[in-house]
């Protein structure tokens, strides 16, 4: 396969991504300061758009949802907003237009078009984020159902891959340093909340659900789901039947990161849950810039804000 296809899948696969779960975490976090009395909705917003990538807010500027919106929702040239994935998924789909469906390809540039048009920016939330979930949901499965298990597709799951378990792991510091009682919205954003419930039989508990959110091996947005199904795919592109080590960088990155986080013991994991989160965000930056050395022509990987070096 080009390296230029091959590098468009990976990345429609990682903006796709990055976009529903931007909208995912902002719903989270929009509801709980509307709900929660005892949230300072300024403290919590300067610590989501830094947990996010945004680092160019003042001390003294005034940040409120409003602001939170504007950064990581609406404006299209900013590199953390949904507004700006969409753009960028849509450009990565167009340079693999050849190797797209037509009806991927439609599902995609019909979901941009609503950025240049105004109707993006005409919802407001919750409106916006579940427009964002169900567009990125039919781009999904578009894909599922239209694309042959092939390199391209390989590509674009790992791109989906590396981006879930980046995101899960923001939604779940975000969690972690949250006045109130954020788990259960953090799991309802995650579509997780029933399948938590039948796996713990009703018992609710902050560290269940960290628990759930970080290590459950059946659950799709998992940490360590989506760690494992990231190095299937790199295996699967490498095909190599080597039988011992790993000479390709991206899979011992992401090999190492998961045996690490399921192994160790969870309370140590939880004892400093941002910094853990932290860990996980840079081996995902790492894994991308041995993705790009090794799959791709350019010598850097293009990359996001907020991305830890």
């Amino acid at each position: 396969m080009l390296s230029r296809i091959a590098e468009s899948m990976f990345w429609i696969g990682r903006y796709v991504e990055r976009a529903e779960d931007t909208a995912r975490i902002l719903d989270v976090q929009t509801q709980l300061i509307l709900e929660e009395a005892g949230v300072d909705e300024r403290a919590t917003c300067r610590l989501l758009l830094s947990i996010m990538g945004v680092d160019d807010i003042e001390p003294e500027d005034d940040v409120d949802v409003t602001t939170v919106l504007r950064q990581l929702a609406y404006n299209p040239d900013s590199p953390t907003s949904i507004a700006c994935a969409l753009g960028a998924a849509r450009e990565s789909a167009r340079r693999a237009r050849e190797t797209l469906s037509v009806p991927m390809w439609e599902a995609i540039n019909t979901t941009y078009r609503a950025i240049p048009s105004g109707q993006f920016r005409s919802m407001r939330p919750p409106m916006v984020f579940q427009w964002v979930r169900e567009r990125a949901a039919l781009i999904n499965g578009t894909a599922d159902a239209t694309m042959t298990r092939d390199e391209g597709w390989q590509f674009l799951m790992l791109g989906r891959c590396i981006e879930r378990a980046d995101m899960t792991s923001r939604l779940v510091a975000t969690a972690a340093v949250s006045a109130g009682s954020p788990w259960t919205s953090s799991l309802r954003a995650c579509g997780a909340y029933e399948a938590f419930l039948r796996t713990y039989r009703g018992l609710e508990t902050e560290r269940g659900a960290a628990e759930f959110l970080l290590l459950d091996r059946l659950f799709p947005r998992s940490v360590v789901f989506s760690l494992d199904r990231a190095e299937q795919c790199v295996d699967n592109l490498e095909a190599s039947g080597q039988r011992a080590g790993f000479q390709n960088e991206a899979q011992r990155l992401l090999g190492r990161t998961r045996a690490e986080l399921e192994y160790r013991s969870l309370s140590d994991v939880l004892a400093d849950l941002p910094h853990e989160m932290e860990r996980i965000q840079r081996t995902c930056a790492l894994a991308t810039d041995a993705i790009t050395r090794r799959y791709f022509a350019r010598a850097e990987s293009l990359t996001w804000q907020g991305v830890l070096s």
